[in-house]
């Protein structure tokens, strides 16, 4: 047995233990290979994994610097000690943050994602084509599939898969290792990128089988996954791209929940994306509400419901295909960006345009061909220069539907006693809903330091913004289109009117002087 270095310890980046030693008996997967870690007697247990070739490895994320002394047990009997530098310039794995994201060092995280579901399954020219589109790109975040795809645009078969056939069958208990080889190295190249991989473990559009794995052998395959991935700081758990879609019990989804959360020893982030019926994010081991939909302004009302992050992973496709969820105008796009952010949640960017060579960025990746991108990094580097992340602001002249049920039979001079009122208390609750909804107030705030409001596809000649009545703000008429940001106003606070230029697109922006 021969030990190698994979490369020295450094706070906040994968260290690698390598070692050789004969093939696995039995299953390639599932072998007994464990290391122990400890720093001042804090000890993190950490399965191995066989990567072929008679080489074993075991990977490590170390959290803080320090000397750590390891044991490696199982296959392979071996022992050390790491001196772990501290980070210089990395920021540690994201974490939900209350109902935002950050780094584990404190820094800010804010997702601007895109997706290209099966960028690992293209012609290396093509895969290296697409990672050097998504460096010049604004996204730091990118959805891809551990599985091929097979659906409109998306027929050709890969070279490699995660695994090799026995008789004609894939088997999970022999990985492919020159597919997860490369895969690990698309996931070092985000990371030096600053990309967070959402790697989505599971998905209905299939022709080979992975969509019908029983049970059993989906656990090997998940635990083959997180004994190599877990590492990877950069890495997020997307249990499936629309799970209902996929011929498997709730009772199964949360089990697969389960599993990946215990035997992921650094507590990624995890989901799960719907086709139609939401995930229930109420799960214990869900850390984000992700979420198909075009309705991107109830981000507040998941934001409320489950108090998690809200990203809208799926809101539609800038592009012109056929298919109504691949049309949209760079425009709504934009919008729907800007409305999810300014009501305190996240979106998520993706490209259909129809070509001869059937390379649509959504699905293939390559080059991006629309309008959108460099107004959703526009937003982006608007945001991050923000003291913090926005959060939703109830200007408090929306009807509130639980609010109005507790105050039913109530005497509240001013207010109950209000025709309106009464008239709205009437409502059936999905009447009120709806009600609710198109009041469409798009607001949001970072403490009493930041206020922005945006009107969306409203074209008002007047804005106004309620602002606190200390201190003294500087007001801004946004243009999300043109990008352009102009002075409307200074030192002013209280209730605010501002002149706009009646056109669509246009945000109101207040930062205290």
């Amino acid at each position: 047995m021969n030990e190698e270095r994979g490369n020295q310890m450094k706070q906040y980046q994968m260290m690698e233990l390598s070692f050789h030693a004969g093939e696995p008996v039995g299953s390639q997967a599932l072998v007994d290979l464990n290391a122990v870690f400890t720093k001042d007697g804090v000890s993190i247990s950490v399965p191995g994994f066989y990567a072929g070739g008679g080489v074993y490895k075991v990977r490590f994320y170390p959290r803080e610097a320090g000397l750590y002394q390891w044991k490696v047990s199982g296959i392979i009997e071996a022992s050390g000690e790491e001196l772990c530098e501290a980070s210089r310039d990395g920021h540690g794995m994201v974490k939900a943050n209350g109902t935002h994201f950050q780094h584990e060092d404190g820094t800010m995280y804010l997702p601007f994602g895109t997706t290209v579901y099966a960028l690992l399954h293209q012609e290396k020219a093509l895969t290296d084509e697409t990672m050097g589109t998504l460096s010049r790109s604004p996204f730091n975040k990118v959805r891809f599939c551990v599985f091929p795809k097979h659906f409109d645009y998306n027929h050709n078969d890969p070279e490699y898969f995660a695994f090799e056939k026995t008789e004609g069958k894939f088997d999970v208990h022999r990985p492919c290792f020159v597919f997860w080889d490369a895969m690990e190295q698309r996931l070092a190249e985000l990371g030096k990128m600053g990309i967070e991989a959402d790697l989505i473990l599971f998905h209905p559009y299939d022709k080979w089988g992975f969509a019908t794995l029983p049970r059993e052998d989906c656990l090997v395959y998940l635990d083959y996954a997180t004994r190599r991935l877990s590492a990877f700081p950069n890495l997020w758990w997307s249990l499936a791209n629309e799970y209902d879609l996929l011929d498997k019990s709730m009772d199964c989804w949360k089990e697969f929940a389960r599993y990946i959360a215990a035997h992921d020893p650094y507590g990624h982030l995890l989901s799960n994306h719907n086709f139609i019926r939401f995930w229930d994010f109420a799960n214990p081991e869900t850390t984000h509400v992700c979420i198909q939909d075009k309705n991107v302004e109830e981000v507040k009302k998941w934001t409320k419901k489950y108090n998690k992050p809200v990203i809208y992973d799926e809101c539609g496709y800038e592009g012109n295909t056929a298919q109504s969820w691949g049309n949209l105008s760079a425009f709504e796009m934009v919008n729907r960006f800007w409305t999810a952010c300014v009501c305190g949640g996240y979106c998520t960017h993706g490209e259909t345009f129809v070509n001869e060579e059937e390379i649509l960025w959504w699905s293939k990746g390559g080059t991006l061909k629309g309008e959108s991108p460099a107004r959703i990094g526009f937003l982006k580097e608007l945001l991050y220069s923000f003291p913090g992340p926005v959060t939703y602001l109830d200007d408090g002249k929306s009807p509130d539907p639980e609010m109005m049920e507790q105050m039913k039979g109530q005497e509240i001079p001013g207010v109950t006693d209000n025709p309106m009122f009464q008239a709205i208390a009437r409502l059936p609750k999905e009447d009120l809903e709806r009600l609710v909804a198109s009041f469409r107030n798009i607001s949001g705030h970072y403490g009493d330091e930041i206020f922005i409001k945006y009107f969306e596809r409203m074209c008002a000649g007047k804005g106004t913004m309620e602002l606190p009545d200390t201190g003294k703000y500087k007001i801004e008429v946004i243009d999300v289109w043109e990008m352009t940001r102009k002075t409307a106003l200074e030192g002013v606070n209280g209730t605010v009117e501002v002149e706009l230029p009646g056109k669509e697109g246009i945000a109101l922006l207040a930062v205290r002087m």
